[in-house]
């Protein structure tokens, strides 16, 4: 089971939740921060790393002496990648998306495989948790090729070790947060009864539904704001599977680093009966029905 955690917008707690969802799983799980940008799922489970590898992407290197300067790689390249002017071919490997057309359509065989590094992929363990993130190049532009490599890795791990997953997506609806839930069993959506929250919750209901994998959503801070979050969610049919209060107590720990689940003993039962919801599909259908009624 892969459980991806997302959000419209950042800051509404979703790193937060998946720490704290990993802590009391109650089964073999992998904690995976796939926020490659800002990865900070670290930061809560304090992970002893025990392997690293750097990850690169493919990008074209051009062979002047068998160049023919025809013109083909740079007509096909859309991002200005590769490019011919008269007798003379520039490569801009920091534009590059690296699809590898150029070195298909090479009539002469002069654009050859070179590589730019992407970033930083860490694995180790929190105890009884796996763990791994990416971290993107400072300067790097394109987080979808690292991401998928440390889907790669991820998929490596568990063919070797198999657990469920909670991975810590990208906030937002760009590219990297789409790319995140593909592979995942349900998206959990974190958000805040706020009016920014709640507009940026219905946008990632709307990029992530022509997916058509099952959502539930997280309410954070709750208590706070109006209640416009609960009527779309009835509207829509998204079970509210829990509601984190609105607590001074919450915000202290999240400021020190610690995992929520273990302030208190309401907010760790809180967290198990979200575990235990997810763990549960006939559950999650049953609310689901219950929404849309």
């Amino acid at each position: 089971m892969i459980i991806a955690v997302a959000s419209g917008k950042g800051g509404t707690g979703k790193t937060t939740v998946s720490a704290s969802l990993a802590t009391v799983w109650g089964r073999p799980v992998m904690a995976v921060d796939l926020d490659v940008e800002e990865p900070n799922l670290h930061l809560f489970l304090r992970p002893e790393l025990t392997g690293a590898k750097k990850a690169y992407l493919q990008v074209p290197r051009v062979e002047e002496a068998k160049c023919t300067f025809c013109g083909a790689c740079a007509d096909l390249c859309q991002f200005k990648a590769i490019s011919v002017f008269d007798q003379v071919v520039l490569t801009f490997p920091d534009m590059c998306h690296g699809c590898g057309g150029c070195l298909a359509i090479c009539p002469a065989g002069a654009v050859q495989p070179d590589q730019r590094e992407l970033g930083l992929i860490q694995w180790g363990r929190a105890g009884d948790i796996g763990f791994l993130n990416g971290t993107l190049r400072i300067g790097e532009a394109m987080s979808p090729p690292l991401m998928r490599q440390v889907k790669a890795r991820l998929q490596e791990m568990l063919a070797a070790e198999p657990r469920d997953v909670i991975l810590d997506a990208p906030p937002g609806v760009s590219c990297p947060a789409v790319h995140a839930v593909l592979d995942s069993d349900v998206i959990l959506l974190v958000t805040e009864p706020t009016p920014f929250g709640v507009y940026d919750f219905q946008l990632a209901w709307e990029a992530f539904t022509p997916l058509g994998k099952p959502m539930a959503a997280v309410i954070n801070r709750a208590g706070l704001g109006t209640d416009a979050i609960y009527r779309f969610c009835g509207e829509q049919g998204l079970p509210i599977l829990a509601e984190i209060p609105y607590d001074r107590a919450i915000a202290a720990a999240y400021a020190q680093g610690r995992i929520i689940a273990k302030v208190s003993a309401p907010l760790r039962t809180l967290f198990l009966n979200l575990a235990r919801r997810l763990q549960s599909w006939p559950d999650l259908d049953q609310a689901r029905e219950a929404a849309c009624a």
